[in-house]
């Protein structure tokens, strides 16, 4: 049976990536948009309640939480190339999930999901190497993580929602 809370595996880390691997990376990001946008354009709102799993986010909580969590990490990335080695706020993006945010169109959060991810492209093409050596500090885990783990972690992180999108639909 297909694992329907990980369609794309679990989440490996990739510490030193070749460069057509890096590269693929930030296409994921630059493509994102376009990715989701075709998945859920002209889904009507009663398919928006539909889920990937029994008990799993549905189509429209995963959308708004993408805005989130993929603004989090972009905000993540700017405060580890302008401070040293911050400590980042984490959240409790299954809270989150329950606010009335959640219930409403998700429109906005497709419009947030483009004009971030087109800045965090920008971001990433401006970067050098050293740039990616930048860490910042995870207090949920007790984790340094350097910005080349943490492209590697949204690479995956869009991936992984984009197939419980696809999921879902088909359910």
């Amino acid at each position: 049976m297909k694992n329907l809370q990980f369609p794309i595996g679990k989440y490996k880390s990739i510490k030193n990536p070749s460069n057509e691997v890096f590269n693929e990376w930030v296409r994921t990001i630059a493509s994102f948009y376009n990715d989701i946008q075709k998945l859920v354009e002209g889904v009507k709102e009663a398919d928006l309640k539909k889920t990937y799993r029994d008990g799993s986010w549905t189509i429209k909580q995963l959308v708004h939480h993408i805005a989130d969590s993929h603004t989090n990490a972009f905000m993540r990335f700017k405060l580890a190339l302008t401070e040293d080695k911050p400590t980042i706020k984490p959240y409790f993006e299954a809270e989150w999930s329950k606010l009335t945010d959640y219930q409403g169109s998700i429109d906005s959060s497709l419009r947030i999901i483009e004009g971030m991810h087109i800045r965090w492209v920008e971001l990433l093409k401006g970067m050098n190497d050293s740039d990616f050596k930048r860490t910042y500090i995870h207090p949920e885990f007790n984790k340094e993580y350097d910005l080349i783990e943490a492209l590697c972690q949204y690479d995956w992180h869009c991936r992984h929602h984009l197939a419980h999108i696809e999921l879902a639909l088909k359910n």
